[in-house]
């Protein structure tokens, strides 16, 4: 559910935490903590259920402001006789210069018929600013198939700090064509010689992206 805008969307993203339903009060406390003040330019916030042994909620919202990014996830756990409910909120605040990545992914329903400007029937939000890597392995190929030695392994290493998956089906095709709209944001605001990406050097003290 994001919006952008050149405005402060503090009221809005306010509003769209709230629709979703999940510890609203607890959510923009610790986003009031991690904007610092700061102005909403664009937001998405993205809730997803899961079954397993017992049904468990996260909760994402994905911020930008002009100098940083900022994410936030809530997770809760059912309490039990001994122990009480519990939740558990993080948030990360990264300057823009920092940010190594914006990947997208779009999956696209019948190729040969989509058209410009058709949104895709799923996306994938992957943002990278090195804190977490994933790291794919896979057994190490010869190029001689009568070989039979042991290659050791051979793998990808890929920035996994935010991800985030929307799916048209369950959520709408609006649903995807903003998320789309908050990555394009960030994006634009992490490019090199954007007027985000100077303005959050100088508040960084003047760091530059690695």
């Amino acid at each position: 559910m994001p919006n952008v805008t050149t405005e402060n969307l503090r009221d809005d993203l306010s509003a769209h935490v709230r629709r979703a339903g999940y510890y609203p009060d607890l959510v923009d406390d610790v986003l009031d903590v991690a904007l610092a003040d700061e102005p909403v330019v664009a937001h998405l916030v993205q809730a997803e259920t899961t079954f397993d042994d017992a049904v468990r909620r996260h909760l994402t919202v994905l911020a930008l402001t002009p100098t940083r990014f900022v994410a936030a996830h809530v997770d809760d756990h059912e309490g039990d006789a001994a122990h009480p409910s519990s939740a558990a909120a993080t948030t990360e605040a990264v300057p823009l210069t920092e940010v190594r990545s914006v990947a997208l992914t779009h999956v696209v329903d019948e190729p040969a018929q989509h058209g410009r400007g058709d949104s895709a029937s799923e996306l994938t939000l992957a943002i990278g600013w090195g804190a977490v890597s994933r790291i794919d392995l896979e057994p190490a190929q010869c190029p001689d198939p009568q070989c039979e030695a042991d290659h050791g392994l051979t793998g990808q290493l890929t920035p996994d700090d935010v991800v985030v998956r929307v799916s048209g089906a369950a959520e709408g095709r609006d649903a995807v064509r903003r998320a789309v709209a908050f990555a394009r944001a960030l994006s634009a605001a992490t490019a090199p010689g954007s007027s985000s990406g100077s303005s959050s050097g100088s508040a960084a003290g003047g760091r530059t992206g690695r």
